[in-house]
């Protein structure tokens, strides 16, 4: 019989990604047993099936609250759940220590705490991996990477034919937002770099991508830019957009989960931080160009420091 690890990883599609490092430790060092990811279902997605995991499993399941309850009649379904697990590795936030006790009352006998709080002591790859040391598993690559399977990269190819109507011309991806307002370069900031875009790029299909609370920033550009080969594409699920953005030229966003995705397949990246530290949240995978705004503040990021990199990016300056 195969034996099966777990990850439990909640958080947002960027802290995932950042873990992958440390779940490929345990793929790579297990390579012979079931290892399965309990997290939301549209980000898990990426890892399932992918390399990664061989299954995964929705953190959003009521009965699962009963595992945050000290002494709580834990529902049998679970308990069988997690007692057929011969390792679990958890970053869920439990500083009371419930959630771990309630899993060791199911029979759980191997278990690892992750940070689910990142300091400033080392990049957030690393400090994912570190409980695993105890493992005896020390992480040599922190770059994370996603591999698109063949039917992602499929429809990534007619996915951009689509939407082009066979235009041909480098693909740039755009997202201009990200978890945070202040974390968010002026929407008419990046309107304004068009003009430089362009002029480096004349054929460039543009690819505007965002999820729900992107589309005011995704509409104004659309319609600065609307004389331009230009689509939107929003709330697509993430394996396939990431088989999109494995496509692209280049990406340009902000410290985001979409921007940790475009890296983690080799996209080049020109990504604008602000209030988060590119030491501990930059992606380390692929090319990526870091462009840090003044005082931490992308308000104050001049539109001439962004053109400048852009140019150097798309070797136009």
């Amino acid at each position: 019989m195969k034996p099966r690890i777990l990850v439990i990883r909640g958080g947002a599609i960027g802290d995932f990604v950042l873990t992958l490092p440390a779940i490929r430790l345990l793929r790579e060092n297990f390579p012979r047993a079931h290892l399965e990811i309990l997290g939301y279902k549209h980000i898990v997605a990426l890892a399932e099936g992918r390399f990664y995991a061989d299954a995964t499993r929705s953190i959003e399941y009521g009965a699962l609250s009963r595992f945050f309850i000290p002494g709580a009649e834990l529902p049998e379904e679970l308990v069988e759940y997690f007692a057929s697990f011969q390792q679990i590795v958890s970053y869920l936030y439990d500083p009371d220590r419930f959630f771990e006790e309630n899993l060791r009352r199911a029979g759980v006998r191997h278990f690892l705490h992750g940070p689910p709080l990142l300091d400033d002591s080392a990049h957030a790859a690393q400090q994912l991996a570190q409980p695993l040391e105890s493992l005896a598993l020390y992480m040599e690559e922190k770059a994370p990477v996603l591999f698109p399977s063949e039917a992602d990269r499929q429809f990534a190819a007619a996915y951009i034919e689509r939407a082009f109507q066979g235009i041909p011309g480098p693909l740039i991806a755009l997202h201009p937002g990200s978890g945070g307002e202040r974390k968010n370069w002026p929407v008419a900031q990046w309107a304004a770099l068009g003009d430089a875009l362009f002029r480096f790029a004349p054929s460039v299909r543009l690819l505007l991508v965002g999820g729900e609370a992107d589309r005011a920033q995704l509409a104004h550009l659309r319609e600065a830019w609307r004389d331009r080969a230009i689509h939107t594409a929003v709330d697509l699920p993430l394996p396939e957009l990431a088989a999109i953005l494995e496509r692209a030229r280049l990406f340009l966003g902000h410290d985001s989960g979409i921007s940790h995705i475009a890296a983690a397949t080799g996209a080049p990246s020109l990504l604008l931080f602000g209030p988060t530290d590119p030491d501990i949240w930059a992606p380390l995978s692929g090319p990526v160009k870091i462009v840090r705004a003044p005082g931490d503040d992308l308000s104050q990021l001049p539109l001439e420091t962004v053109i400048q990199a852009l140019g150097e990016a798309l070797g136009g300056g």
